[in-house]
């Protein structure tokens, strides 16, 4: 399963809800779908995605809050699932892209590769809905029906080591930023 595909069977929910990516093919892919200023791609932040998007979450409660991780990223911050778990926002959904490698970063293999299991660590954290899918359709029903539901979810879904060559992006960071900011401030009016 690719996580491009995987993002496409979402996107069109994604664009109704806040998304926080993580860096790198997550982020790219994403933008290739086409930007939203509801999108923040965390470029430079790894590990901090489900952190940030916890924090949306808590403080914006009528809002859902989407945050698209990586197994890398998630290794690096593991504390933000029983973070989560602690607080149990009805309106985040974590989906992890579990491709065990760092392929932003050259591609070594990540402990998932040698058994790491996320879906049972955020379960065990207290995560009170998670899932491990495998297949594209599993990914886009089980990912609508978190979308669409009122619980806490962690998603892992695992993928290809595969991603685009480039994760350069046509939109700076700064602008992101501001367009991001802008967009939450609507939320709160």
């Amino acid at each position: 399963m690719l996580r491009i595909d995987c993002l496409k069977t979402i996107y069109s929910e994604l664009e109704k809800h806040v998304v926080v990516t993580i860096m790198g093919a997550v982020s790219a892919e994403l933008q290739s779908l086409g930007h939203r200023p509801n999108f923040f791609y965390l470029l430079h932040a790894m590990g901090l995605a489900s952190s940030l998007g916890l924090g949306l979450a808590l403080s914006l409660p009528d809002q859902k809050i989407i945050v698209l991780d990586g197994d890398g990223s998630l290794l690096m911050n593991l504390g933000t699932l029983s973070t989560m778990a602690r607080y149990r926002p009805n309106n985040l959904i974590h989906i992890v892209f579990d491709n065990e490698s760092l392929l932003s970063v050259g591609g070594f293999p990540t402990a998932t590769a040698t058994g790491t299991d996320l879906e049972g660590i955020a379960r065990a954290s207290g995560v009170p809905r998670t899932a491990i899918v495998r297949t594209l359709d599993d990914f886009k029903e089980t990912a609508i029906d978190a979308i669409h539901g009122g619980e806490l979810t962690t998603i892992i879904a695992k993928v290809e080591a595969s991603g685009p060559p480039l994760y350069l992006t046509d939109l700076p960071m700064l602008e992101n930023r501001f367009q991001f900011q802008r967009h939450l401030r609507t939320l709160k009016k």
